[in-house]
């Protein structure tokens, strides 16, 4: 059997088993209802809908798309941001066994395009301002429905009259040229019809097609069934076991259509009855209002977050004393950073760590005691893990760093049509993540870095992370990233991006002979760049790949000396 020390770490609270209904994932839905019926759901820009209405909305919808045609195992595509329609459409599509195809509302015509023909998605839902990005493929006859959701449908009074003055200027499809091909949201969530029940195989049937660069670069979708979805959300439920079931309000600036949002905001919020502030994109001054308006307590979030949080309420005077629970993902989270946001709220932040292919989470250090600064923390119950030889697959001893490698309910089918992609991360019932890791004595696991973004410089390896971390100490620094350049004699060396803090001035010089005192030699950066911002995905991850590919454009034609 293999050794599990963490399991000595776990809070007395949480068993290291858990029970898994093997039921439909539309279930979190439903069991909120039950929870909190008449409680609200969900609050969009002021826009209050409750469980009952909820609820309601969603079965009409999952009948109305059986009426269009929908049957179990069709792929249909959510084009959304965090809003209303989101959940509405999520949870009718698992009700009915059809698959849900997560896309990113920043895709271009041809990104979709791409995507469109690789899920074999033929009906897309999505909203009224986004719409027009779909006018060729209408053209090119490759959807047979664009349902279209209205946003003034979903927002208060005043504001739903003002919206369409807000946005006259703004892109629009000429829906006039596609005929039925165009539907209307709001009369399908409305209209009452006969509801035809699908049989759903938890651990069969797949349920979300979650797109992923995954460790190979082009995005395929890792499929998630019905079972995975509920296993993870119950494991995060039990994590968090001092919430409370119908009480809490969490705040869901984490978009929805990207695995982490997914789950630790969405699907979990539902499962407890929690009621779900919808954010559709960050804002610091926003996020920080609406906090202190609505008294959230469940906060998912990711470290660019926190930074911006922390900036914001340095200058000014907040009140963020109702936060009691976050759980950061997506990257490192800078121990400064964590520090800082548990002062400023009170409440306890922690890191965790997941990936599509596992729904995400697979760790995270326990919220009320026994965490460690650094660490992505302990397995979730019924959560295997290890460190292996990324190129043999043999298991490593503590301490050495390896491959993180992973096991357990909450681990995906495969990815859609790429057999051979998945024959390389899932071996013998293992999930081999791309991660470079290593695990301590007391099983606490620590991510020193992507496999790809490794710096090799001179022989040594040197992970970015592990320099981040130290720059993120400088008082004046804001947020750092780090990466390899080319360099003619050792291969490579470390370069720094650096954003300062405002009114705070800063040289070269200064950050290196900062890290002087904290790296070894070869560790240390030896160009720093000074920049506004540091390029970032959707949920505020920052995305090295971006850097290195600009780096390589602003060096063609040099030697890399």
């Amino acid at each position: 059997m293999m050794e599990k020390p963490w399991l000595r770490f776990y809070p007395q609270e949480v068993p290291p088993h858990l029970d898994y209904p093997l039921v439909n994932a539309f279930s979190m839905l439903e069991r909120g209802m039950g929870v909190s019926g008449e409680r609200e759901a969900l609050v969009f820009f002021g826009k209050r809908i409750r469980y009952r209405e909820l609820y309601r909305y969603t079965l009409n919808l999952a009948a109305s798309l059986q009426a269009l045609g929908v049957d179990k195992g069709d792929k249909v595509a959510l084009f959304l941001p965090n809003c209303p329609a989101y959940p509405m459409a999520y949870y009718a599509l698992l009700k009915i066994g059809a698959v849900v195809v997560q896309f990113n509302p920043m895709y271009t015509p041809r990104e979709l395009d791409l995507l469109l023909k690789d899920s074999g998605a033929r009906v897309v839902i999505t909203l009224d301002l986004l719409a027009y990005k779909f006018e060729t493929i209408l053209a090119e006859g490759m959807v047979d429905a664009l349902i279209m959701a209205k946003l003034q449908d979903f927002l208060p009074f005043p504001l739903n009259l003002l919206f369409p003055l807000k946005v006259r200027k703004e892109p629009k499809l000429n829906r006039g040229k596609w005929g039925n091909k165009v539907i209307d949201f709001i009369p399908l969530i409305r209209e009452e019809r006969d509801l035809r029940l699908v049989e759903v195989d938890p651990q069969e049937d797949v349920a979300v097609f979650q797109y992923t660069g995954g460790t190979t670069g082009l995005a395929k979708a890792a499929m998630l069934t019905h079972a995975n979805l509920v296993a993870n959300t119950i494991q995060t439920r039990a994590w968090t076991y001092k919430s409370q079931e119908g009480k809490e309000v969490v705040l869901c600036v984490l978009p929805f259509f990207h695995v982490y949002g997914m789950t630790a905001a969405m699907n979990v919020g539902f499962y407890m009855g929690s009621t779900l502030i919808l954010v559709p994109r960050f804002d610091v001054k926003e996020v920080v209002r609406l906090i202190g308006k609505y008294r959230v307590t469940m906060f998912p979030g990711v470290p660019t977050i926190y930074v911006a949080i922390n900036e914001y309420a340095s200058q000014r005077k907040v009140d963020l004393s109702s936060v009691d629970v976050c759980i950061s993902g997506g990257a490192p989270l800078p121990v400064e950073v964590a520090q800082e946001f548990e002062r400023i709220t009170g409440g306890r932040v922690v890191e965790g760590y997941g990936l599509s292919e596992a729904s995400p989470v697979t760790h995270a250090n326990p919220v009320w005691n026994r965490r460690r600064f650094g660490s992505i923390g302990i397995p979730f119950p019924d959560t295997e893990a290890k460190v292996v030889d990324p190129y043999t697959g043999e298991g490593l001893l503590k301490g050495e760093v390896g491959e993180l490698a992973v096991k357990g309910p909450q681990v995906m089918k495969g990815y859609w049509n790429r057999p051979d992609e998945t024959a390389q991360v899932l071996r013998k019932g293992w999930l081999h993540t791309g991660d470079m890791a290593r695990m301590d004595e007391d099983g606490y696991f620590y991510i020193v870095d992507r496999k790809k973004d490794m710096i090799i410089s001179g022989g040594y390896n040197i992970y970015p992370r592990e320099v981040e971390e130290v720059l993120y100490e400088h008082p004046r620094i804001l947020e750092a990233a780090v990466i390899g350049v080319p360099h003619g004699y050792k291969g490579e060396v470390v370069k720094a991006y650096v954003v300062s803090k405002e009114g705070c001035e800063l040289t070269e010089e200064e950050v290196i002979e900062f890290c002087k005192e904290r790296l070894a030699p070869y560790k240390l950066p030896k160009e720093v760049e000074f920049v506004k911002d540091l390029p970032k995905s959707m949920i505020g991850k920052v995305l090295r790949r971006e850097l290195r590919e600009k780096e390589l454009l602003k060096r063609e034609g040099k030697d890399g000396d």
